[in-house]
């Protein structure tokens, strides 16, 4: 496989700026930026003229089902759908069968990610009421991050012991990053919606049981926990508007408490669930037109620091179930910097700000070595977008297993023409090369 490219002619996104310039990639790394760069012996030339130029985006939250829930996705095959989407790193969540709450579990998906996926990968340690000692022993440049969720989850993952939340809050060597919905309130309003419908909830209902009083509740909690302890605390897929005054704009470098938010809270609202129904269910839930205006004003600002994906993938046949049995999460990856480029498009977001949301936030939060940047020996993580080549989304394009995208029939006005994991092109535009193999993610602490 080539590794010796010249972008030449491209306009590089990068630390707030705009450059015309020529990008020389050696070794996997990339070797040298700079105007009118001479080609050089076994190097494949790329025109990118009239191309946008992006480091590789880092999601910071993605969940790809392996172990154990793999007939609906596995590391393989949405590492292809990240390739294919611009995303050339992924931090994984602990939260499959079994849950990694111990090192070796926590090896092993290692293990397999080396084996099978295309791009670059990083897997959180999950928290629950029984592996404190656990947490306390983790090697902080093994894993990004610490899960805690602080709300109903997947097995035993559930951290609703006050001693022991204290306890991780205070002793965690690592970042701790939170999933926060109140549970009491969320089955209160559960069992009022089963009064009122049975067991044939509308989907429009979720947002009032995943409602934005369990959101807020769990995240005044988390904060209250972090500024007790001093601890390095990061919020994930914040979705309502009455969150956002919990945090405070800046760069990310100097915030002890930060946030994340995801690319569907700032694409769909509630009038969505009447088209798409159960196939936008997910925790916390998509709320109100009101919401999602409130959070693209704040990843416009940086009062919310990274813009992930969340993705969770499950078969259509699942999601056909009623609202006790539908499952929530949706498959995002592939098409996730399309749709937060979308916002840009819109005159919402610049693509400045887009490109620190998903590159260099995730990078500096995470204390990621050598990527997210486009720095003159860092790693060739790369994005080529075409920013005047529309592109319609269709089923059978998607590469999720789970086969199916929520942003079926959607046109975006960009597409991904390519894409460069450690200096090899993964992505052509058109399919993945299955034969590159992503790296472990390092982590500077």
């Amino acid at each position: 496989m080539t590794d010796a490219w010249l972008i030449r002619n491209a306009e590089l996104i990068n630390e707030n700026k705009r450059l015309h310039a020529d990008v020389r990639v050696r070794a996997g790394r990339i070797a040298a930026i700079g105007r009118e760069l001479a080609p050089e012996s076994g190097e494949q030339v790329i025109d990118a003229t009239g191309l946008w130029l992006l480091p590789g985006m880092i999601d910071d939250q993605v969940h790809f089902r392996e172990p154990g829930l793999t007939h609906k996705a596995d590391i393989g095959s949405e590492s292809r759908a990240c390739a294919a989407g611009g995303i050339t790193s992924f931090m994984e969540m602990p939260n499959t069968k079994p849950p990694a709450l111990d090192r070796d579990t926590l090896e092993a998906k290692y293990t397999r990610a080396a084996e099978t996926s295309v791009v670059n990968y990083a897997f959180y340690m999950g928290a629950s009421n029984d592996n404190l000692e656990a947490i306390r022993a983790l090697d902080p440049k093994t894993s990004p991050g610490v899960k805690v969720f602080m709300g109903a989850s997947t097995g035993n993952m559930l951290v609703d012991d006050p001693e022991v939340l204290d306890g991780i809050f205070r002793d965690c060597p690592t970042v701790i990053i939170t999933h926060c919905e109140d549970t009491p309130m969320i089955d209160a309003n559960l069992a009022k919606a089963h009064e009122k419908y049975g067991e044939d909830i509308p989907a429009s209902e979720h947002p009032l049981i995943r409602s934005r009083e369990a959101c807020i509740k769990s995240t005044r909690l988390a904060i209250e926990l972090a500024r007790k302890h001093g601890t390095r605390l990061h919020v994930l897929h914040i979705s309502t508007a009455d969150e956002l005054a919990l945090f405070e704009p800046g760069p990310v470098a100097s915030k002890r408490i930060t946030a994340e938010t995801c690319v569907h809270f700032l694409h769909f609202d509630a009038d969505d669930y009447e088209e798409k129904g159960f196939l936008i269910k997910c925790n916390p839930a998509i709320k109100m037109a009101s919401d999602r205006e409130a959070i693209t004003r704040a990843v416009a600002e940086g009062r919310i620091d990274v813009l992930a994906t969340d993705h969770a993938p499950h078969l259509l046949e699942e999601k056909a179930e009623k609202y006790d049995k539908a499952p929530s999460g949706l498959p995002l990856v592939q098409y996730a910097l399309q749709a937060a480029i979308e916002r840009v498009f819109e005159g919402k977001l610049t693509l400045e700000r887009v490109v620190e949301a998903v590159c260099h936030a995730p990078a500096i939060l995470f204390d990621v070595v050598d990527r997210g940047f486009l720095r003159e020996g860092y790693a060739a993580d790369l994005v080529l977008v075409d920013p005047n080549k529309k592109h319609t989304v269709t089923r059978g394009e998607v590469l999720s297993k789970c086969g199916w995208s929520p942003f079926e029939g959607t046109t975006f006005t960009s597409s991904i023409a390519a894409t460069f994991v450690n200096g090899q092109r993964v992505w052509d535009g058109t399919k993945v090369n299955d034969v590159v193999r992503g790296q472990r993610l390092a982590f500077a602490r």
